[in-house]
C-alpha cells in the first residue's frame, strides 16, 4: 500500500516474506537511486560544504545527486559534478555503488571518480542548494574522516574506494 508519492520518492507499507519464514508488515522508501563523484585534481580533490537542512547544518561532502528515472549513472555523475561544482571531468572511472540504509530504503548510490578536470557552465546549480566548493589535499582526508569533520557516509565510502 502506498503511503506518499511526490516527484522523486515513494514510501510503501507491504507484507514481507522473510528468508526464515517469517512473515511482517514492513515499510520501505524508494528515494530512487544516485550518483557520488569525487573529483580529483593532481594532489587534492574537490569537496562540498553543503546545507543539509536534514541535521540543521553545513556538512564536508562529495558532489551527489539523484538520477532521473531511466537515467545512465554516468550521465548524472557528468551532469550533478558541474551542476555542483562548475567543473566537468575528461574521465569518469566508475567504482561500484553502496547502499545507503538497507534497513528501510532500496536506495543505491553509484560511485565515481572524476579526473582531468575542466571548468564548464553547462549546468547551473539548484537553487535549493546551499554550496561552497573546497578544495581539499588529498593527504588530509584521513584525518578529517578520523575527527569527524568528514562525517558523510557516501563521501567516506567513495574516498575508501578510490584512495584506499
Amino acid at each position: 500500500m502506498e503511503i506518499f508519492r511526490e516527484r522523486r520518492l515513494w514510501i510503501e507499507q507491504k507484507v514481507v516474506h522473510l528468508p526464515n519464514g517469517v512473515t511482517r508488515e514492513k515499510v520501505i522508501v524508494h528515494p530512487g537511486h544516485a550518483v557520488a563523484i569525487l573529483p580529483i585534481d593532481g594532489k587534492i580533490c574537490k569537496l562540498l560544504k553543503q546545507y543539509r537542512y536534514a541535521v540543521g547544518q553545513y556538512i564536508h561532502e562529495a558532489p551527489a545527486g539523484t538520477m532521473e528515472a531511466g537515467e545512465d549513472p554516468v550521465v548524472t555523475a557528468h551532469r550533478e559534478l558541474v551542476e555542483e561544482t562548475g567543473f566537468a571531468a575528461t574521465t569518469i572511472v566508475p567504482k561500484g555503488f553502496i547502499y545507503t540504509t538497507p534497513g528501510f530504503t532500496d536506495e543505491k548510490i553509484y560511485l565515481f571518480e572524476a579526473r582531468d578536470l575542466i571548468l564548464s557552465q553547462e549546468f547551473c546549480r539548484d537553487d535549493d542548494e546551499v554550496i561552497e566548493v573546497v578544495d581539499v589535499a588529498i593527504h588530509d582526508l584521513d584525518a578529517m574522516i578520523r575527527d569527524g569533520t568528514i562525517c558523510d557516509a557516501k563521501t567516506i565510502c567513495l574516498i575508501h574506494r578510490c584512495l584506499g
